[in-house]
Order: C-alpha cells, then structure tokens, then sequence
C-alpha cells in the first residue's frame, strides 16, 4: 500500500510541477531559516570556546580599571589606574581559594626597532610562568626565565607577527637585538602563531619582556596592569570573584558603596555573554522559520484543496473499485507530507552545503547538528500532514453518486 500510494503521489506532483514547487517552496524556506540560524549561533559558540581554550586553561585575570563586555563577547578595560601592585598581585594569589598559580603582568604599547625596521607593539612584561598560564609558547628558541627576571635581564620573545615585520624570517631572529626605550634587548625566542584573543588584542603582536626588566630598567615603574591567574578545573567562578574582591576592596580601603578600581573577568564570561546574544537570534531566526513554516503550510494546503477537486473522477473511481475512506485520507495526507518533505529535506541539504562552504571560506570550525536537521525534516512531514488534513477529509466525503451526477 505504501509504494502504491508513493507511485501515485509522484505521478500526481510531476502532472503539476510548478504548483508543486510552489507549494514546497515556504517549507524549504522555513527549514532553511531554521536551520541556517542553530548553526549559526552553534558555530560562533564553538568558535568563542575555541578562542576561550587558546587563551589558557581555566584562565582568570584580574586588571586595573573597569571592565566591559561588548555584546559580541570583546573585552574592553577602561579607566585604567595606577593603584595595583605587585603586591596586590600576590595577595589574590595567595588568598583567593583555587588560584594555582599567577603572573603579574604590565601591559603597554611601544615603538620597537630591529632589522632596520620599526613597529609599534603591545609590550608584555610578566613572568616565566605567563607561558604556562595563557597555554602560549615560543616555536622558535625559549622564553625567559627565573633566573633572568630575577637579574633583570634585557631579554625579549617576540610574537610571530612582530618577528616577521622586524627580520622577515622568524627563526632568523632568535639571537637578533631589537631597540625599545632606547635600549638593546636580545631576542631569545618566537612565540607561536596565536590570534587575537578575547580584548581584540592581536597576540601575534606582542613583544614579551621579563617584569623586573621593563619595571625597574625600562619604565621605572611600581605598577601592574594586573594578575593572571590559573584555577582549579572544579574552581566555582562567584567564590573567586567574590574572594578577589574582598581581597582588593580591602587593600585598596575602598568603603561601601564606594566603585571599584579593579576589574576582574574570565573567558567563560566572554563566551556566555555571547551565547546570550546569539540565544536572542536563535529566538528571532525561530520566529521567522515558523513564519516561513505557516505560509509553506497555507500554501500545501490552498494547493491540495485544488488537487481534490481537479480529481474527483479518480476518487470517484476508487471508491468505486473498493476504495475506502481512510485509503482516501492516507492517500491525500501521503501527497501532502511528501511535498513538505521534499521541500523540507532541500532545506536541510541547502542548509549542510551553505555551512560547510561557509566555515571554508571563513575558517570558522565547522558544525553540523544531527538533531537540529533530523528534527527539522521530522517536523516540516508533520507541517504537510497539518496542511493537508482538512483536503484529505473533503476527499473522503466524496460519495460515487456525485461523481456520476456531474
């Protein structure tokens, strides 16, 4: 009975290919819509998780200044001061619960010269373990070490970028000197190529340098930009921020009610903001799928009225032979859920191609949604069992008499 009824709901679509085109035209559109949006905001969520993993594991900063969240999940600090120290630094480290371990860092952007060339760059002078903590390391040569801060080495690393603008080829400048501050620094090693990270900061960029160094011989400075710190994997993020501001309200004398000068963030907050922001177009791409849904309905259903009452001789017929009312039904709601279905299932396919072709070109990771397509299709077959089930019941009621009468 199935392929019967398979047979003939082909037969029937290709007697009429544009009404049955038209028809499935608003379900394809719908599915596509649908689709298209979960993978969107599922890409650009893996895509903020990857970035939150390149930063470093379970990686928390505490920073000078105010920080804010943009709604695409970028990092911005402002109102930066000149009231955290080192050792405000090393009392979050050693008094906030699930810290592993921190590196203090001052962060600033300077003119530097090597290879007969000058860049601006982000210097970033911390502390051996940064490499550990942000899960960043050199590709060429070796990163500075305790030694050398506790010297105060003129010692640098150079972000990948930095060392292609300066020598052309990274390796070649391992060993090379670069001018900063009027000063000469050996470059030990390359960092690996990164990418910018969640503050827009292009890491590749950067030009790393020992604290003491650019604290003490380079800027003649008793302040830090601020702390990162590694946490435990099980760490609770609220007990963290809670005992970090403690600990820096209580250092800085900052009354009640008085504003914070720190600023405290995570990567998990980042990529939370932003799947709260693409929650939002997942809700809006839903409504307008269901849009699509309802007129992709209305329009199997107009057609379908039609199709009854252009084939009343055949229905006649079959109940005639023998047919049954609910053979009628099943027939009618066959045609109607395969028109759904097929417009539903070019959707979904339209919806795999245009991703993958996508993440290509954009390097984005791709992300295909088993569910979100099987559901998809699941439900656009039960759209065209909706639409036709009123012109499936006119089919029905049909009688012989009144075929043979006209």
């Amino acid at each position: 009975m199935l392929s019967i009824n398979f047979r003939m709901a082909v037969s029937s679509l290709a007697a009429h290919k544009l009404r049955a085109i038209l028809a499935m035209l608003g379900v394809f559109l719908g599915a596509l819509a649908f689709t298209g949006v979960q993978h969107v905001s599922k890409i650009m969520v893996r895509q903020a998780e990857m970035e939150t993993e390149k930063l470093g594991p379970n990686l928390y900063a505490v920073v000078a200044g105010t920080v804010r969240f943009n709604p695409r999940g970028d990092v911005r600090v402002f109102g930066r001061v000149r009231t955290f120290t080192l050792a405000d630094a090393q009392a979050v480290i050693d008094s906030v619960p699930s810290v592993l371990e921190g590196a203090p860092y001052v962060s600033q952007t300077l003119p530097v010269k090597g290879g007969g060339n000058a860049v601006n760059a982000m210097v970033m002078a911390s502390l051996p373990n940064y490499q550990i903590i942000r899960s960043f390391h050199p590709e060429y040569g070796r990163f500075f070490t305790d030694q050398e801060v506790e010297d105060r080495a003129m010692v640098c690393v150079l972000g990948r970028a930095i060392a292609e603008r300066l020598f052309g080829d990274p390796e070649s400048a391992v060993g090379r000197r670069v001018l900063m501050y009027r000063a000469g620094f050996e470059v030990l090693g390359v960092m690996e190529a990164k990418g910018a990270d969640i503050s827009g900061t292009d890491q590749d960029e950067v030009l790393f340098v020992p604290l003491t160094t650019f604290m003490r011989r380079a800027s003649n400075q008793d302040w830090v930009s601020g702390v990162y710190l590694r946490l435990d994997k099980d760490a609770e993020l609220d007990e963290v921020e809670a005992s970090v501001k403690s600990v820096m309200r209580h250092r800085h004398n900052i009354g009640p009610g008085q504003e914070d000068d720190f600023g405290a963030l995570s990567p998990r907050d980042a990529v939370q903001l932003q799947r709260q922001a693409l929650d939002l177009m997942t809700t809006l791409g839903g409504i307008t799928s269901t849009i699509s849904f309802g007129v992709g309905g209305l329009g199997i259903l107009s057609i379908m009225i039609l199709v009854v009452r252009s084939r009343r001789v055949e229905i006649g017929v079959r109940r005639a032979v023998g047919g049954r009312r609910r053979d009628i039904v099943r027939q009618f709601l066959f045609e109607s859920a395969l028109m759904a279905g097929v417009g539903g299932g070019l959707g979904v396919l339209a919806t795999v191609g245009l991703v993958v072709v996508g993440c290509s070109l954009a390097d984005l990771p791709l992300v295909i949604d088993p569910v979100s397509l099987t559901v998809t299709l699941f439900g656009s077959c039960l759209v065209g069992v909706a639409a036709g089930a009123y012109p499936a019941w006119q089919a029905a009621k049909i009688e012989i008499l009144d075929v043979l009468k006209t």
